[in-house]
């Protein structure tokens, strides 16, 4: 007599790459972005990128001297390209993004040497900021810059935190629970986003694992 076994497979975890659009060690942006990682499912794995300032100035001529680009270039697109989606937390400097987050999605929209990766690449926008904006401007700045760039931005919901100061301890950590909730929500909408995006992803690999 022949048992058919019903075999169940795990929830496929998706990887994510953040990345905060500021230098600053104590970024409140780099601070939110951990604050994510913790706050996600187990079916979301948060990776905040932290070698953003090896990115030099977009330079054609620099482009065209080195085939495969420059080593910061070339460690930020093979970490795009591995990421299943990716998030960035934005600071709004004189009502629009920053010119280092500018300048890494410059290089990353370029198709040279290896394609663009940021081509339908599932993305969500966030932001924090000491003022009372809470990176509205910037947002929606960003947000035009990546329509661009071909990314797939998740619309809705945001997250804009405003008054940053009071919303973190002295350690970074995430104190604020009004806060907290919003992230929450973000990042759970987030996960749905990326499978709503490639809703046949996890039924290839668990046909491929019969």
């Amino acid at each position: 007599m022949t048992h058919l076994a019903t075999a169940t497979h795990p929830a496929r975890v998706h990887q994510v790459l953040c990345l905060a659009g500021s230098l600053r060690r104590d970024s409140w942006n780099r601070h939110l972005l951990h604050a994510a990682a913790a706050l996600a499912p187990a079916t979301l794995q948060l990776h905040v990128y932290e070698n953003l300032s090896d990115v030099p100035l977009f330079d054609e001529d620099l482009e065209q001297r080195e085939a495969a680009g420059p080593a910061g270039v070339q460690a930020l697109r093979a970490a795009v390209a591995a990421a299943d989606g990716v998030i960035i937390a934005t600071p709004e400097y004189n009502h629009a993004m920053p010119g280092v987050l500018k300048n890494a999605l410059d290089w990353l929209s370029r198709e040279r040497p290896a394609g663009e990766v940021l081509q339908e690449k599932p993305l969500g926008i966030l932001g924090a900021s000491a003022g009372s904006w809470g990176t509205r401007l910037a947002q929606a700045s960003l947000r035009q810059v990546l329509h661009t760039c071909g990314t797939l931005v998740m619309p809705a919901p945001s997250v804009f935190v405003a008054n940053a100061a009071a919303r973190f301890d002295a350690d970074g950590r995430l104190t604020d629970a009004a806060t907290a909730q919003s992230l929450q929500r973000f990042v759970l909408a987030f996960g749905q986003w990326i499978e709503r995006l490639a809703p046949t992803a996890g039924a290839l690999d668990q046909a491929m694992a019969q």
